[in-house]
């Protein structure tokens, strides 16, 4: 089991969390990965390392996402067939819940271990409203609920770092990214509490509040960014062809079906990440499938609502929204699901001692007011 860590431009505190899990759980291997801090912070990492850490690293800063794929890497070549357990170096994550994660990644039997904060106490109030912004809108495009969809504190096993490694994302949108490809990627998601810490009200984050933040959310923009372009190419479609044709049947079954093939194609390589060849002509099945049963509904819904008197325009903006959430959700659930998450690795020599020295490592996160 690896115990990775990213850091940028660190304090005192990355040097003391490596010396708590070495003296907690000297069965973990530490591996820092310093993201171009610079050669005012070659002193601190060196400490790190004289404590017990493996330090890697390169000269320029590329930021978080990059700094963990770079950690993946090595841990991929050097250290094969381990499970990883990411934790931030800021003291934000304490050693008992850290030891939590890897034992319920021991557990999980292949899922995404979480540790999710409960944002309970004194807690920024940006940082409690992002995160409540980011849960809704994360259970909203995925079904999925998440407590924390913000948390550095996460488990991997060993056969997901090929995946984590084609994950998108470079800075801080790259842990956000790897949760919304879950679903796609048919892997399961676990999340166990643990203490919400913030020190200084986050002063040592480097999190950038405009840039990050749209990066963050810009794949859940994707989500509604895509159904909007389908609905503008419906829209347009409709009045042109209903200009031309005066049939309101003719021009609802030829613009949905430009407006459908234009989404099939942005959810299936954009929104849900479904590009597998050999899952094309079933996507594109189920897709047809819901796309005849949505023209069917939108005929009748615009037949009904014209024939009371509605104008077109605003039956039409009413009909679609409501069946938007409706192929969002069947898109979801039906048409772009994926197949069965990776398989398991045969466990390795140090997750076999681990496993063996359990009891030891409950003791251990009990000794810091935790249980696992």
């Amino acid at each position: 089991m690896i115990i990775l860590i990213p850091s940028f431009e660190p304090d005192d505190r990355l040097v003391q969390l490596v010396c708590d899990l070495r003296a907690t759980a000297p069965l973990l291997r530490v591996v820092i990965v310093d993201d171009g801090s610079g050669p005012a912070y070659a002193d601190l990492f060196a400490a790190a390392q004289r404590v017990g850490a493996d330090v890697i690293g390169y000269n320029d800063n590329h930021g978080k996402g990059h700094a963990l794929k770079f950690g993946f890497r090595s841990i991929r070549k050097n250290h094969p067939g381990e499970a990883v357990v990411c934790a931030d170096s800021d003291g934000q994550h304490k050693v008992g819940d850290i030891l939590r994660v890897v034992a319920q990644l021991q557990a999980s039997e292949g899922a995404m271990v979480l540790g999710g904060r409960a944002f309970a106490g004194d807690v920024p109030t940006r940082s409690r409203f992002g995160n409540a912004v980011s849960r809704a809108a994360f259970k909203f495009a995925t079904g999925v609920a998440v407590r924390d969809t913000q948390t550095g504190l996460r488990g991997y096993p060993a056969t997901m770092l090929d995946w984590l490694l084609g994950v998108k994302g470079e800075r801080f949108e790259y842990e956000l990214n790897a949760l919304l490809a879950t679903r796609s990627a048919g892997i399961r998601i676990e999340e166990i509490e643990i203490e919400t810490v913030y020190l200084q009200h986050n002063a040592s984050s480097h999190f950038r509040p405009i840039v990050d933040s749209v990066k963050v959310f810009a794949p859940l923009l994707r989500y509604i960014s895509s159904s909007l372009a389908a609905f503008l190419i419906d829209a347009i479609g409709l009045f042109i062809l209903f200009a031309l044709t005066q049939s309101l049947l003719v021009s609802v079954v030829g613009a949905r079906l430009v407006s459908a093939s234009v989404n099939f194609l942005i959810n299936r390589h954009l929104v849900f990440n479904s590009s597998n060849r050999d899952h094309v002509a079933r996507d594109a099945l189920r897709y047809v499938i819901l796309a005849l049963a949505l023209v069917a509904s939108s005929y009748v819904w615009l037949s009904v609502l014209v024939d009371w008197g509605v104008p077109l325009v605003i039956a039409k903006v009413f009909s679609d929204v409501t069946l938007y959430i409706i192929s969002f959700q069947v898109q979801r659930r039906f048409v772009f699901k994926s197949g069965a998450a990776p398989e398991m690795p045969v466990q390795s020599e140090t997750d076999a001692a681990l496993g063996a020295d359990r009891p030891a490592l409950r003791t251990a996160a009990r000794s810091h007011g935790t249980s696992v």
